[in-house]
């Protein structure tokens, strides 16, 4: 369960809050003037949170990788190359 709460409600009850994050019975969302400001996650969610964050970046460091590798070609010259490995691994399968 997610609850949003407003900064000065997190602030009263601070030590409560935790102990529900802590035991898995809760998130907190926190809002300052309205405005979404930081969330309260248990440990586990967050390293889990920060795993993504780090294969996300290397998933993209390897798009940024076969960009600039392609940087030099059309999409329709791109196409072709990718058709022609497709069907030297269908006729490679066939043998």
């Amino acid at each position: 369960m997610i609850q949003t709460l407003k900064a000065s409600d997190v602030r009263s009850n601070w030590s409560q809050l935790l102990s529900q994050v802590f035991r898995g019975e809760t998130e907190i969302l926190v809002e300052k003037s309205g405005i979404p400001v930081v969330a309260i996650v248990s440990t586990q969610d967050y390293l889990k949170l920060k795993e993504i964050k780090l294969r996300r970046e290397k998933d993209f460091a390897i798009l940024s990788q076969i960009r600039t590798a392609f940087a030099d070609q059309t999409p329709k010259q791109i196409n072709k190359g990718v058709m022609r490995s497709i069907a030297k691994v269908r006729k490679e399968q066939k043998l």
